[in-house]
């Protein structure tokens, strides 16, 4: 058995368990996003999620990034250090959650990595891709709100983590930005990757009722 095939194996167990992966001590992040986010869900490439920028590969240009950021999961947990973080094991779960991670241009990933989401308007400065920008928050494309949305809630449905900002704001994102067949064939992938779905993203009508 490869290292790859196995670790996928021990998550699909858990889950098969009757514990939901999300709860369960993670393998190592780095491991996991090496062989299970870029060796199997983006092996074959596709596009960065801000931009949608094609890529065929990992490289300089594009990098793996987290939608609700490792930066606000290490404020919320108060655990220090991204290396004293390291040493929980909620941390590391979170860390490896392949519903949380996206490919991202490398220049894209420097400046929103630490910025919350929230609906700026026109009077917000507009930077790549027609992100817009103001102080430590941006407003994503619309295309992409409501994956936001659906994959924030995730994460405060599975972790107990805060809402990034206004919880009215994602319910606005999830209504008028649906799921499309992309984000629904990326939410049955990760499940069969890691364990379990994102049940938002197969019933976006309960985000309101979180």
């Amino acid at each position: 058995m490869t290292r790859i095939s196995g670790i996928a194996t021990a998550l699909v167990l858990l889950c098969l368990s009757g514990t939901p992966a999300a709860q369960t001590p993670a393998a190592d992040p780095e491991t996991v996003v090496r062989d299970l986010f870029w060796g199997q869900l983006m092996a074959n490439g596709g596009e960065t999620f801000f931009c949608k920028q094609p890529f065929t590969r990992k490289g300089f240009t594009v990098t793996e990034g987290h939608i609700y950021p490792l930066s606000h999961v290490r404020n919320a947990l108060k655990c220090g250090t991204p290396t004293q973080c390291e040493k929980l094991d909620q941390y590391r779960r979170i860390a490896a959650d392949l519903h949380n991670l996206v490919p991202v241009q490398s220049r894209i990933e420097m400046w929103r990595r630490n910025a919350k989401y929230d609906e700026l308007g026109d009077s917000a400065s507009e930077k790549d891709c027609g992100m817009r920008e103001s102080t430590q928050f941006i407003e994503p494309p619309q295309q992409i709100k409501g994956d936001i949305a659906r994959t924030i809630a995730y994460m405060v449905q599975s972790y107990g983590l805060p809402w990034l900002g206004l919880k009215s704001t994602y319910v606005e994102w999830n209504r008028i930005d649906p799921p499309d067949e992309k984000e629904l064939a990326r939410d049955l992938a990760i499940a069969g990757l890691q364990g379990q779905g994102n049940a938002f993203v197969t019933d976006p009508g309960s985000l309101a009722n979180l």
